[in-house]
Protein backbone atom coordinates (compact mmCIF):
# COMPACT_ATOMS: atom_id res chain seq x y z
CA UNK A 1 0.00 0.00 0.00
CA UNK A 2 1.31 3.35 -0.75
CA UNK A 3 1.08 6.31 1.18
CA UNK A 4 -1.92 7.95 -0.81
CA UNK A 5 -3.87 4.49 -0.57
CA UNK A 6 -3.14 4.75 3.37
CA UNK A 7 -4.06 8.18 3.83
CA UNK A 8 -7.06 7.72 1.68
CA UNK A 9 -8.32 5.13 4.23
CA UNK A 10 -7.12 6.69 7.25
CA UNK A 11 -8.53 9.86 6.60
CA UNK A 12 -11.52 9.00 4.66
CA UNK A 13 -13.85 12.58 3.88
CA UNK A 14 -15.84 13.49 6.71
CA UNK A 15 -12.98 13.24 9.06
CA UNK A 16 -12.57 16.38 11.42
CA UNK A 17 -8.98 17.58 11.86
CA UNK A 18 -7.21 20.24 14.37
CA UNK A 19 -4.54 21.88 12.59
CA UNK A 20 -1.12 21.74 14.67
CA UNK A 21 0.57 23.41 12.53
CA UNK A 22 1.49 23.99 8.81
CA UNK A 23 4.66 24.42 7.12
CA UNK A 24 3.30 27.16 4.70
CA UNK A 25 5.56 30.45 4.23
CA UNK A 26 2.83 32.37 2.44
CA UNK A 27 -1.00 31.64 3.57
CA UNK A 28 -0.94 28.96 6.19
CA UNK A 29 -3.90 28.20 7.95
CA UNK A 30 -3.57 29.34 11.37
CA UNK A 31 -2.52 26.46 14.53
CA UNK A 32 -5.81 25.33 16.50
CA UNK A 33 -8.46 25.90 13.24
CA UNK A 34 -10.35 22.65 12.70
CA UNK A 35 -12.00 21.47 9.75
CA UNK A 36 -13.11 18.19 7.65
CA UNK A 37 -11.20 16.58 5.18
CA UNK A 38 -13.74 16.36 1.85
CA UNK A 39 -11.06 14.22 -0.39
CA UNK A 40 -7.46 12.37 -0.04
CA UNK A 41 -6.08 12.80 -3.85
CA UNK A 42 -3.44 10.46 -5.91
CA UNK A 43 -0.43 12.63 -4.18
CA UNK A 44 -1.74 11.85 -0.65
CA UNK A 45 -2.66 15.28 0.05
CA UNK A 46 -5.93 16.09 2.55
CA UNK A 47 -8.18 18.51 1.05
CA UNK A 48 -9.61 20.55 3.27
CA UNK A 49 -12.78 22.52 4.37
CA UNK A 50 -11.92 24.54 7.09
CA UNK A 51 -14.25 26.00 9.46
CA UNK A 52 -13.16 29.22 8.71
CA UNK A 53 -13.84 29.29 5.39
CA UNK A 54 -11.01 28.70 3.26
CA UNK A 55 -9.82 25.08 1.50
CA UNK A 56 -6.17 24.96 1.41
CA UNK A 57 -5.07 21.27 1.73
CA UNK A 58 -2.65 19.17 4.04
CA UNK A 59 0.69 17.68 3.19
CA UNK A 60 0.28 15.12 5.72
CA UNK A 61 4.39 14.75 5.43
CA UNK A 62 5.13 18.46 5.86
CA UNK A 63 1.91 19.42 8.49
CA UNK A 64 1.29 18.34 11.90
CA UNK A 65 -2.45 17.69 12.76
CA UNK A 66 -4.84 15.56 15.07
CA UNK A 67 -8.40 13.63 14.55
CA UNK A 68 -10.88 15.01 16.53
CA UNK A 69 -13.41 12.81 15.10
CA UNK A 70 -15.89 12.07 12.41
CA UNK A 71 -18.41 14.49 10.57
CA UNK A 72 -22.16 13.64 11.80
CA UNK A 73 -24.10 12.38 8.66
Amino acid sequence: MNKAEYYKKAYPAGTRIRLIHMDDPYSPIPDGMTGTVTSVDDMGTLHMKWDNGRSLGICPDADSFEVIGKEAE
